[in-house]
């Protein structure tokens, strides 16, 4: 399905590039790619599943139009691939959500609905399922994780050697298509999770042993603010994803600054965490292995960096790359 993905999306979403990193090698002791989904339609990897999904709808239910639920990068995704596929669009976003998001929504067509909270977003997105639209889910939905997968596809051609990917989790969809796609190919590729106090749905679900509604984000990292996970992503983490490490929004502050003046690239926290998993994963890997981190999405301004900084002041970006983890931070949860 993954296969399928990649060759009916292909017209419409970017290859991204998978590069070195050689100044992040330097630091972490054993070489460092990146894949940058950042470079992707509207900045984050969310376009392919956007594409794929609404790629296989009939007639009649792109007639009806599309809704999608969304803190920001999955509304984008929808409403950019809405325009190209000439199909009506209605995003529903929290309150909360990036003024630049909802304006970029707006500005590719689509009915932007905001509401109070995440949860309330949902329930609306509901009452619009039931006047004919159908609901693209940012994670719960094989079309849509087999379109995420498709990076794992670009990345594996491009860079076969890789024996340790890092990614973000948020709802679990990416990560999923990712693992499933990968493990595939070479089941000796070990899939690393990552995830920030207080945006921790996956960590929690695993903990409790089903998924687990959060009762509000705490973390700086917005794109990784689902609600909860889905009991399908849930169960595709614990069969394929060796862990998911915990870091805090300062360790992602400080990877924004990392990657920043070592890679010359605007990361948001979602993807700026997976260096700060990779450190924490650094003295726990093979002497032989080769990193890949799956830089997600690129969508935070600098006023989002300054904002955040000046929350956790005090760090270089070049001591934090080699100093010891924060003392705060939780253990990492084992997803088998």
């Amino acid at each position: 399905m993954i296969r399928d993905a990649a060759e009916l999306i292909r017209p419409y979403v970017i290859r991204t590039p998978t590069l070195p990193m050689g100044r992040l090698s330097e630091l972490l002791g054993l070489p460092v790619i990146g894949k940058f989904e950042l470079l992707q339609h509207t900045g984050a990897f969310k376009a392919r599943g956007a594409f794929h999904k609404m790629l296989r709808l009939s007639g009649a239910e792109r007639a009806g139009g599309v809704v999608a639920v969304s803190g920001g990068n999955h509304g984008l995704a929808v409403a950019y691939a809405a325009r190209e596929l000439g199909i009506a669009a209605t995003v529903i976003m929290p309150s909360t959500s990036a003024i630049t998001s909802v304006q970029r929504a707006r500005d590719d067509g689509a009915e932007v609905i905001l509401t109070d909270t995440i949860g309330e977003a949902f329930a609306h997105g509901l009452g619009e399922v039931a006047v004919g639209k159908v609901i693209i889910h940012p994670f719960d939905d094989p079309a849509v994780i087999a379109g995420q997968g498709t990076l794992a596809l670009e990345l594996y051609a491009d860079a076969p050697e890789t024996t340790d990917v890092i990614a973000s989790v948020g709802g679990g969809g990416m990560i999923m298509g990712v693992a499933t796609a990968l493990k595939a190919l070479n089941p000796k590729i070990r899939i690393w999770g990552v995830e920030t106090l207080g945006a921790d749905a996956m960590t929690q679900a695993l903990q409790a042993g089903e998924p687990v509604a959060l009762d509000h984000l705490s973390s700086i990292a917005i794109t990784l603010g689902a609600p909860s996970v889905s009991a399908r992503t849930l169960a595709g983490v614990r069969e394929l994803v060796e862990e998911i490490v915990l870091v805090s929004d300062e360790e992602a502050v400080r990877s924004i600054e990392v990657l920043s003046q070592t890679s010359k690239i605007i990361t948001e926290p979602a993807a700026a965490c997976t260096w700060a998993a990779a450190l924490r994963l650094r003295d726990r890997l093979p002497a032989d292995a080769r990193v890949a981190l799956v830089l997600c999405g690129g969508n935070a301004s600098l006023d989002d960096i300054n904002r955040w900084r000046s929350q956790f002041p005090g760090g270089s970006a070049a001591g934090s790359a080699r100093g010891s983890e924060p003392a705060s931070a939780a253990a990492p949860i084992v997803g088998e």
